[in-house]
C-alpha cells in the first residue's frame, strides 16, 4: 500500500506498481516511461507533467487523477477507468481506449501539451 506516497520528480522508468494501491500518490513531473500500473488504484493520483509513454495502465483506476500536461503516448490503457480525470494538455497519442472512455474524455478535452505541442482533442481523435 502506497497511499499518499510522494514520487514527484523521480525517474521510475521500467518500474512496476502492478495492482498497487497508490490512491492520492504524487508522481508530478516524474519519468514513468514503460512503468506498469496494471490493475493499480490511481484514484486522486497526481501525474501532472509526468511522462507515461508506453506505460501499462490496463485495468487501472484513474478516477479523479490529475493528468494535466502528462504524456501518455503509446500507453496501454484499454481497460483503464478515467472517470472525472483532469486531462487538460494531456497527450494521448496512440493510446488505445475503449470507445465509451474516448467519448467521455473528448467531452472534457482541452489544451495543448507544453512538451509535445499536441492538442489534447487531436491526440484523442475527437471529432
Amino acid at each position: 500500500i502506497l497511499v499518499n506516497a510522494d514520487f514527484s520528480g523521480r525517474d521510475l522508468t521500467d518500474s512496476s506498481f502492478t495492482k498497487a494501491n497508490l490512491k492520492n500518490a504524487n508522481f508530478k513531473g516524474s519519468d514513468l516511461r514503460q512503468v506498469s500500473f496494471f490493475g493499480a488504484n490511481l484514484e486522486d493520483t497526481n501525474f501532472e507533467g509526468a511522462n507515461l509513454s508506453t506505460a501499462t495502465l490496463d485495468s487501472a483506476r484513474l478516477v479523479q487523477a490529475n493528468l494535466t500536461n502528462a504524456i501518455l503516448e503509446g500507453a496501454f490503457a484499454f481497460g483503464a477507468q478515467f472517470d472525472d480525470a483532469m486531462i487538460t494538455g494531456a497527450d494521448f497519442t496512440d493510446v488505445d481506449l475503449r470507445d465509451a472512455v474516448q467519448v467521455s474524455l473528448c467531452a472534457v478535452a482541452e489544451g495543448t501539451n507544453p512538451v509535445t505541442g499536441r492538442q489534447t482533442r487531436e491526440t484523442l481523435n475527437c471529432s
